[in-house]
């Protein structure tokens, strides 16, 4: 069962203080109808916080990218200049600590990929 998500009124200061922001579109050229995600991406310095809906799947994960990234293959050719942010447990609105040392320059795209099936769900580029 997956955790519960965060309620907005926890993530309103979060999005009030970003660094950043992107938008998780269903548009992207590998999502689909079972691989997708919409909603607005916030990042600061410590957590990057989403509001939105994910398609549900299993073993999500949350990446930055050096690039933008939106198929299968960008992922897999990218990955090694990806810094993992942490797993996904929720659906609908999340927020994930950075891990310390993490650079937010020195990416630009923040992805959201299936470790079990090896697929993209979603990315939103916030620089």
């Amino acid at each position: 069962m997956a955790p519960e998500s965060p309620k907005l009124e926890s993530i309103d200061q979060l999005e009030r203080n970003a660094s950043y922001t992107g938008e998780f579109t269903r548009d992207r050229i590998d999502s689909d109808f079972l691989h997708w995600g919409e909603g607005s991406v916030y990042l600061n310095s410590e957590q990057i916080t989403f509001t939105g809906k994910l398609a549900p799947g299993p073993a999500y994960r949350l990446y930055l990218a050096p690039e933008f990234v939106e198929t299968e293959a960008a992922f897999k050719q990218l990955k090694p200049q990806m810094v993992e942010i942490g797993p996904v447990d929720t659906f609908d609105n999340f927020i994930l600590n950075i891990p310390q040392g993490v650079d937010l320059t020195k990416f630009d795209t923040v992805t959201v990929w299936c470790e079990s099936f090896s697929q993209f769900i979603t990315s939103a580029r916030y620089r």
